[in-house]
């Protein structure tokens, strides 16, 4: 799988500062409006839950959703509402930015995947020398209650 080059240069949409955090009320009750499937919903809501500055992975979120990765990933191409709600921060199993906005990287990086690390590292999210995001995906859903 082809990832982004740490080591290049950010194209010029993807070193805009990050946006401010949205209102994630704002936010829920655009979902809860919107006349998307129940499952994409509950999806999107999910999503607002990751703190910036955290990913999380298809298979995270996909377990506490009860459903599949590949399900998971499909609500996630039809968001929209990205950035704000932020798909972006979601991310391969093995810590690699995987795909963004329906598209997997071809010959190298797209602007898909530079506009994602992009919106990443205006988070603080850190990159290895490989590409692969710096340490632990959030699983906040999982946690068990004391």
């Amino acid at each position: 799988m082809v990832i982004a080059n740490p080591k290049k240069p950010l194209a010029d949409h993807a070193r805009r500062p990050a946006h401010p955090k949205p209102d994630t009320r704002a936010q829920l009750s655009r979902i809860a409006r919107s006349d998307r499937t129940d499952f994409e919903k509950r999806v999107w809501t999910a999503l607002c839950q990751i703190p910036a500055g955290r990913v999380t992975t298809y298979g995270i979120l996909s377990k506490h959703l009860g459903s599949s990765p590949r399900a998971v990933g499909n609500a996630l191409r039809r968001n929209p509402f990205a950035p704000d709600v932020p798909c972006h921060r979601v991310v391969a199993t093995g810590m690699t930015l995987g795909g963004f906005k329906g598209h997997w990287p071809r010959n190298g990086e797209g602007i898909t995947l530079d506009e994602k690390s992009g919106l990443l590292r205006g988070e603080g999210v850190q990159f290895d020398e490989k590409g692969k995001v710096v340490g632990t995906p959030w699983n906040g859903w999982l946690k068990t209650k004391s």
